[in-house]
């Protein structure tokens, strides 16, 4: 499944989601000026290394890995696919959030995920890049948000292509099912993807938004019972 965008209209123009976009499209437009050297030499330098931060986990150097490796990419496929993610759950996380409390939770959520992977692949001295984790981040706050909204997703059948809307809560928690099982199946075993930073963004991404779940429950049934109390008898 390849969701292409959802029916989940926003009241206000989403101007970070946008920036976040353009920054890493425009890293990421550098990094393909670049001599298959001078990119690894880029890698090495801004990725976040696992063993290079437990060896000086509070040198600045390596704590700033933690933010610059989500702006950097491995390939064509792996940005236009974050991309396409941030475009189409970001926009509505920005609005319900607010641009400040969003970025907290891009860059929270993905360094969240980032020092999950760590903690699963503590001795591996293979940079992580992407904005995957804090991607991941988002989706575990859309899921909590709007688990009713309509997704619209290309399915491949067989030569065929099909399209249907599918609930957020499907399409999301087959994302999250299919990261968890690829990430218990990768443990101890070398792979190229960071199924860990994926599930452990999301679950941060989700969590954080509970607490705002439950008090707009609590307003909602504080305005029932005002509502209630006010009707006049008959």
């Amino acid at each position: 499944m390849i969701p292409i965008y959802d029916e989940n209209p926003t009241k206000r123009f989403p101007y970070l989601t946008v920036t976040l976009l353009v920054a890493n499209i425009a890293i990421f437009g550098y990094e393909i000026t670049l001599s298959s050297d001078a990119l690894q030499s880029l890698f090495d330098t801004w990725g976040f290394t696992p063993v290079a931060y437990f060896s000086s986990p509070f040198a600045p150097t390596a704590l700033m890995t933690i933010a610059t490796a989500m702006f950097l990419h491995g390939g064509w496929l792996h940005l236009i696919g974050n991309m396409l993610y941030l475009w189409i759950f970001g926009n509505n996380i920005e609005d319900r959030l607010g641009p400040i409390w969003f970025l907290v939770l891009y860059l929270g959520g993905g360094a969240a995920a980032t020092i999950a992977h760590a903690l699963i692949y503590p001795t591996s001295d293979v940079p992580l890049v992407g904005a995957s984790g804090a991607i991941a981040a988002l989706l575990g706050a859309y899921l909590v948000l709007y688990p009713r909204a309509k997704v619209v997703t290309v399915i491949p059948v067989f030569v065929f292509i099909e399209l249907a809307k599918l609930p957020a809560a499907f399409v999301i928690g087959m994302w999250f099912l299919l990261q968890l099982a690829q990430g218990v199946g990768s443990i101890g075993v070398a792979t190229g993807v960071a199924w860990w930073a994926h599930v452990g963004g999301f679950v941060i991404g989700a969590v954080a938004m509970l607490p705002m779940i439950a008090g707009s429950q609590i307003k909602s049934t504080a305005r029932r019972r005002t509502r209630k109390r006010a009707e006049p008898e008959e």
